[in-house]
C-alpha cells in the first residue's frame, strides 16, 4: 500500500468503504505484533504489518457502533489513537463510526468570503444550560439576528469526563461524547449552514491532554527535543515524525471533508516546533488546497500565534506557510490599557492610545522594537498582509478565563467602557471576534475548569492554578477548576436578556454589526484606505476609513472626561459629516446620564466638538446609497427555552 495522504478519503483509522466492510490503518511503528479486539467476538483478529509503521486489516466482523480496542505486542490493551468516538470516556473502548451515512442537505451552501466574516466564539458546554451541540442549535436564530455569519467552537476532541475547556483532548478524531459526539456535531454543521452561517473549530496540534493519552503507546507522537508548556512536544520532525504528520494532516482533511467544517482555528502554533524542509503548516497548506480543488468547497486555516511573523501568513508563493488569518491579541492589549488596564503582566508592553493607534495603522504594534516583556527586540512588519488576515476583539476565552478570577469586560469596566471597546473592534479595518454573552453584557465569569478521575492529577492543576496567580497579591482564593459549582457559574445566564440594561447592550451591538456589514467604508478591510489620529494627551482617538466616495470618521474618547475632538480635513470637502452612532446617546443609555449632550447631527471638517468619557461617535460622508438600516430588535423570549 501507499502512504500519501488521500484527500479525497479518510484512510487512517477504521473506515467503511462498503456497507460489509471494514478498512483498518494503524500507525504503531516499533509494535511487533498488534491485533483488533472487537466487543462480542471471542478472538481478537491480527493486523498485518506494512510498510514505515503501518498496520493495516479488511475484515467483515467490525460495524459501526461495534466497540473496540488495538492489542498491542500480545498484552497491552488501549483505545484507538484515531478513534472516531469514545461513549465510555478517555479510558473505555473506542467505537466504530461510519461518518459517510450523514445525509448533508447544505449542497448548495457557499463559505463566504473570509473578509465578511463576524466571528462569535462560543464553548458548547457553557453556552447553553444542556450544554449540548442539540441546545446550540436552538440558539441559531438568536445569533442569525445578531448579524452573526460565523461561529467559533472552541475544541470539541474528546477529553476527559464532560468540564473542560477542549484544550485537554487527546482523541483528535474523536468529537466529545457529552456533547452529541460526531452525528450531533455533523446535525449541528448542516443546520448552521442552512441558516446561513459558517462554522470554526478551535483544533489544538501543539500538545495532548493530560488523562486518557495513550498515544505514546503506539508511537513517537511526542519527542524531547523541544519543550513545551505542556510538556514534551508533538514530534514533526524528530524519528518516526512522517506518521505523526500524517495524523495531523488527516485530522484536518477529515474535519473539512466529513464533517464540512468552513475553517480551522490552531490553537498557539508558536508552541509547534517544525524544523523540517517542509514547515507542517506548509504541507497543510498545500493539502488542503489539493482537497478544495477537488470539492469545490472554500476553506481557511486561521492560526493563534505570537509570534508577530507574518511569515505564517504570507502566501507559499512568497515563502510563507500560507495560513489565511490569525489571532492578533496585540490589539486587544492595546485596546485594554487604553480603557484603564493597568499594565502588568503582558500588558506591561502596552501604553494605550498611541499603541491602539499603531495596530489600527500597521496590524502588529511589535514590529521589530524592544519588548521589556520579552527582553529582546520583537516582531517583524506585516507591510503587505491585507486587514482580512488579522483578527481582533475585546474579549475572548483566553483573555477572560486566565484572569485569577475569570471577570467578563462587565465586571471590569463600565458600562459606557464596554460599548467603545465594542465600537472599537468593530470598526477597526480587521475580522471582528465576539466571546459568547459578550453582547448583552453577561456578568457571569468564565473561569477555567477541567474534570479529572486522576487524583494526583487534579491535585496538580490546582496547584498550578494557584502558582500562576501567586504574584497577585488578593485576599481572593482562586476557583477551583475541578469544582462543578466552577463549571456552573460559567454557563451564560439567557435570562439576563430580560433586563432593560442587557437589551439595550444588545440592541447597541446588533447597531454595530449592522454599521459593519453595511457601510463599504467599514466592510471592505483595505488597510491602505485608512488614517488614524492619537491625542495621547486627552486619551482621544481618530479613525477614518474609505471606501470609493465614501468616508466614516470615528471619534473615541477612551478618558473618564468629556474631551474636545476637532475634525480633520477628510473626506470630500465641502460634504457635511452625519451622524451615524453616538454610544452616549440617550437611546444605549439604562438610565439618564450627566453628559455633555448628544453630538451634534451634523458637522464639517475643522469644526470641533465635545465627546463624552468613554464614548464612540461614527460620523459618514455619502452613506445614503447604503442604504442602511438597523435590523429589528431581537426579542428576548423567543431564545429563552
Amino acid at each position: 500500500m501507499t502512504h500519501l495522504v488521500n484527500s479525497s478519503q479518510r484512510s487512517l483509522g477504521v473506515t467503511f468503504p462498503t456497507e460489509n466492510q471494514a478498512n483498518i490503518v494503524l500507525w504503531a511503528p516499533l509494535a511487533k505484533h498488534v491485533a483488533i479486539k472487537v466487543y462480542g467476538n471471542q478472538a481478537a483478529i491480527p493486523l498485518k504489518k506494512e510498510d514505515l509503521g503501518y498496520w493495516c486489516l479488511t475484515t467483515s466482523q467490525l460495524k459501526p457502533g461495534d466497540l473496540y480496542t488495538y492489542i498491542l505486542d500480545g498484552h497491552q490493551e488501549y483505545p484507538d489513537p484515531t478513534s472516531l468516538s469514545q461513549p465510555q470516556g478517555v479510558h473505555g473502548p473506542s467505537q466504530a463510526v461510519d461518518t459517510g451515512t450523514f445525509q448533508w442537505e447544505d449542497q448548495c451552501w457557499v463559505n463566504p468570503a473570509l473578509d465578511s466574516y463576524l466571528l462569535y466564539e462560543l464553548h458548547t458546554g457553557t453556552f447553553t444550560q444542556e450544554g449540548t451541540f442539540q441546545a446550540l442549535e436552538s440558539k441559531l436564530d438568536y445569533l442569525k439576528a445578531l448579524g452573526v455569519n460565523a461561529i467559533e467552537i472552541m475544541p470539541v476532541a474528546q477529553f476527559s469526563d464532560s468540564r473542560n475547556w477542549g484544550y485537554d483532548g487527546v482523541y483528535t478524531y474523536a468529537v466529545q461524547s457529552s456533547y452529541g459526539g460526531a452525528a450531533g456535531l455533523q446535525h449541528l454543521i448542516n443546520a448552521c449552514h442552512y441558516k446561513g452561517i459558517a462554522v470554526v473549530l478551535d483544533v489544538v496540534y501543539n500538545h495532548f491532554g493530560p488523562e486518557g493519552n495513550y498515544v505514546g503507546e503506539f508511537g513517537p507522537y511526542l519527542t524531547d527535543k523541544y519543550c513545551t508548556p505542556w510538556g514534551k512536544a508533538v514530534n514533526f520532525d524528530d524519528a518516526w515524525c512522517d506518521g505523526v504528520r500524517r495524523y495531523v494532516i488527516e485530522n484536518a482533511l477529515m474535519w473539512f471533508r466529513d464533517f464540512h467544517i468552513d475553517a480551522l482555528r490552531l490553537d498557539a502554533v508558536h508552541a509547534i516546533k517544525d524544523f523540517s524542509p517542509k514547515h507542517i503548516l506548509q504541507e497543510l497548506r498545500e493539502e488542503v488546497d489539493k482537497l478544495m480543488a477537488e470539492t469545490g468547497r472554500r476553506h481557511y486555516l486561521i492560526v493563534e500565534s505570537d509570534l508577530n511573523d507574518p511569515r505564517f501568513i504570507n502566501p507559499l508563493s512568497e515563502n510563507g506557510y500560507g495560513m489565511d488569518a490569525q489571532w492578533m491579541d496585540e490589539f486587544h492589549h492595546a485596546l485594554r490599557v487604553s480603557i484603564g488596564e493597568e499594565p502588568l503582566g503582558y500588558y506591561a508592553d502596552f501604553e494605550g492610545i498611541g499603541d491602539l493607534a499603531k495596530a489600527y495603522q500597521n496590524a502588529y504594534v511589535y514590529d521589530g522594537q524592544f519588548s521589556e516583556v520579552r527582553h529582546k527586540l520583537f516582531g517583524y512588519r506585516a507591510e503587505t498582509n491585507p486587514g482580512q488576515q488579522f483578527i481582533v476583539f475585546s474579549q475572548n476565552h483566553d483573555q477572560i478565563g486566565n484572569r485569577k478570577l475569570g471577570e467578563r469586560s462587565s465586571q471590569l469596566y463600565s458600562y459606557e467602557a464596554v460599548k467603545l471597546m465594542a465600537g472599537a473592534v468593530f470598526v477597526s479595518p480587521y475580522i471582528p471576534l465576539l466571546f459568547m454573552g459578550e453582547e448583552w453584557g453577561e456578568t457571569d465569569p468564565f473561569y477555567y475548569f477541567v474534570s479529572h478521575s486522576e487524583p494526583e492529577l487534579v491535585e496538580a492543576v490546582r496547584k498550578g492554578r494557584k502558582e500562576e496567580f501567586a504574584a497577585f497579591h488578593s485576599d481572593e482564593e482562586v476557583p477551583d477548576p475541578e469544582s462543578d459549582e466552577t463549571y456552573e457559574r460559567a454557563k451564560l445566564q439567557w435570562d439576563l436578556l430580560e433586563q432593560e440594561s442587557h437589551q439595550i447592550l444588545l440592541r447597541y451591538y446588533q447597531t454595530l454589526i449592522a454599521l459593519r456589514q453595511q457601510l463599504p467604508a467599514l466592510a471592505h478591510l483595505e488597510r491602505r484606505q485608512l488614517d488614524v489620529r492619537a491625542d495621547e494627551a486627552n486619551e482621544t482617538l481618530i479613525l477614518h476609513r474609505w471606501h470609493e466616495d465614501q468616508h466614516v470618521l470615528c471619534l473615541m474618547n477612551f478618558s473618564d472626561q468629556p474631551q474636545s475632538i476637532s475634525l480633520p480635513e477628510a473626506g470630500e470637502a465641502g460634504v457635511p459629516w452625519r451622524k451615524l452612532l453616538d454610544s452616549a446617546d440617550s437611546t444605549w443609555q439604562p438610565q439618564p446620564q450627566s453628559e455633555t449632550g448628544p453630538a451634534p447631527e451634523a458637522v464639517s471638517a475643522s469644526e470641533t466638538i465635545q465627546a463624552n468619557p468613554e464614548s464612540i461617535i461614527i460620523y459618514a460622508q455619502h452613506h445614503e446609497k447604503s442604504r442602511f438600516h438597523v435590523p429589528d430588535p431581537i426579542s428576548p423570549r423567543l431564545y429563552l427555552s
